[in-house]
């Protein structure tokens, strides 16, 4: 089962691709729009099938009530969510058009990467080991400047290493969502990848 989807919403164009490989998929994407910015996240549930899709589903209601906060915050906030689930990991980024800032934290194995409007590749979200409802590790978030046609990526580990290689990074958000899943899905997980660019004269 294969879902794709696009929005634009504020200071984002965003586009992404999934597959399940039950009949619910574990992995979950949000983005959230605030005032000033927007908030893009990427959560998978442990394991796969109907308990991994309710330990994401579980964080998704945290992060669209209060998209603005700190990413810190929101992490402990789906940790106490989660207390009742099997937990999940998840990547979350709040763009800021205050500052052309990008803000990001890691919990577990999805992967991330910013990569520029010229195709370079930029920073990498370092994500730490833990599990939010379970185990978190001490929370460090990250700040780096963006500028317009940044292109953030984010993939859950059913999406296999190298997916920045070779991307085609002119095309739309959505275009490069469904390449990196044709490309890259394993047939073994839930796979989940979400791309997100910031417009033109924002941030």
């Amino acid at each position: 089962m294969t879902s794709v989807a696009q929005h634009e919403r504020s200071v984002l164009v965003w586009g992404w691709a999934g597959s399940a490989l039950e009949s619910e998929s574990g992995d979950l994407h949000v983005v959230a729009p605030f005032q000033g910015g927007a908030l893009v996240a990427l959560i998978d549930g442990l394991g796969h099938g109907p308990e991994a899709a309710a330990a994401a589903r579980a964080a998704a209601p945290v992060l669209e009530t209060c998209p603005g906060e700190s990413v810190l915050i929101l992490v402990q906030r789906c940790h106490e969510a989660l207390r009742n689930t099997r937990g999940a990991v998840m990547n979350l980024a709040s763009f800021r058009t205050v500052d052309s800032s990008l803000t990001w934290i890691g919990i577990g194995n999805i992967e991330g990467m910013l990569v520029h409007r010229n195709g370079s590749r930029g920073e990498a979200i370092n994500a730490r080991s833990g599990v939010v409802g379970f185990q978190l590790p001490t929370l460090h978030a990250r700040t780096v400047s963006v500028a317009p046609g940044d292109t953030l990526i984010m993939a859950t580990d059913g999406i296999r290493r190298g997916f920045t290689e070779g991307l085609a990074i002119a095309h739309s958000p959505q275009e490069l969502a469904e390449s990196i899943l044709a490309r890259f899905a394993s047939s073994s997980d839930d796979a989940h990848v979400v791309v997100a660019r910031c417009l033109e004269g924002r941030p």
